[in-house]
């Protein structure tokens, strides 16, 4: 089952993030470049670095520089992060490449990949929330509130696990077929964003 490899691999990638805590550790990547382990690892460790810068920006006594420059490293944090959903597309494309769709087959509102992102960001939320519910010094009462919010996110887990999967077997049955979209961001392209191209007049 794939949404069950890549949740033990998103994992595994925030149990590693989190020996060391700091949104500047070099990655470590466990799996060889040519396994699919790999890019969900990577894709992963992108989403919990950003998980953590996304916390620090939000320090209100944090020096309006550090936070300018952080914002910059969000950005890319963003790119990188749309650029390996097209990796795992990518694989699911050429995994697949020989399935021939059936007649009226049906096209899905997002690609396996997004669904993964999605996986992925579960996986950080459920790490986070169960640190919540069991945070010693927290009061009884938010410790609560957060184990119902915990229990809610791994029922969504369940659902969303099962959906992939649903979602895989009918691409490779021919009753899905997969279209690709290049993400077609603007504010990062220096042709696209009116201030970049304005500047460089």
């Amino acid at each position: 089952m794939f949404s069950k490899l890549a949740y033990s691999v998103f994992e595994q990638s925030i149990k590693d993030y989190h020996q060391f805590d700091n949104v500047d550790q070099p990655i470590n990547n466990p799996y060889p470049k040519d396994k699919f382990e790999h890019l969900l690892y990577l894709k992963n460790w992108i989403d919990t670095v950003q998980w953590h810068f996304e916390d620090i920006i939000r320090d209100p006594q944090i020096d309006p520089v550090a936070a300018l420059t952080l914002k910059r490293r969000i950005d890319a944090s963003n790119q990188e992060r749309t650029d390996m959903v097209e990796y795992i597309d990518s694989y699911f494309l050429q995994k697949y490449s020989d399935v021939k769709a059936k007649d009226g087959a049906k096209i899905n509102s997002e690609s396996p990949a997004w669904a993964f992102d999605r996986l992925s960001i579960l996986a950080l939320k459920i790490y986070h929330m169960h640190e919540e519910a069991n945070r010693a010094e927290a009061s009884q009462e938010h410790r609560d509130k957060c184990q119902e919010k915990l229990n809610i996110l791994l029922e969504q887990r369940t659902d969303l696990s099962t959906a992939i999967e649903e979602l895989l077997t009918d691409i490779e049955n021919g009753d899905k077929f997969m279209k690709v979209y290049k993400q077609m961001k603007m504010y990062n392209d220096d042709d696209l964003n009116p201030v970049l191209y304005q500047n460089k007049k």
